[in-house]
């Protein structure tokens, strides 16, 4: 079970964007992810007019280790780490070790 996943508010704890919060947009493999809005960088992308992409200088977001992000915690408004717990149930849930808040119920 992934500690992070897609559509997880996260905050970034190393680099230039240091303190930006951001949804993950996707996860490019065991350890990387896209922030919205973090490690953004200039491309230069040439025209592909079959494809109907145009020429020019675009802003695109890199993928971040999956270490230098943490998931935000609503509750205390921080950074939090994130532990796995199973239920009675059987179930495995994901949990805030700050406070012991399940995170998806």
């Amino acid at each position: 079970m992934n500690r992070i996943r897609k559509g997880d508010d996260v905050i970034v704890l190393n680099g230039r964007d240091r303190g930006k919060r951001g949804t993950v947009l996707r996860i490019v493999d065991a350890e990387h992810v896209v922030v919205e809005g973090a490690n953004k960088v200039k491309k230069h992308q040439r025209p592909n007019p079959m494809k109907g992409i145009t020429g020019g200088i675009i802003d695109k977001e890199m993928p971040l280790h999956i270490s230098n992000v943490a998931l935000y915690n609503p509750a205390t408004k921080e950074a939090d780490r994130v532990g796995i717990r199973v239920l009675e149930d059987g179930r495995r849930v994901r949990y805030f070790k700050s406070n012991g808040e399940v995170i998806d119920a």
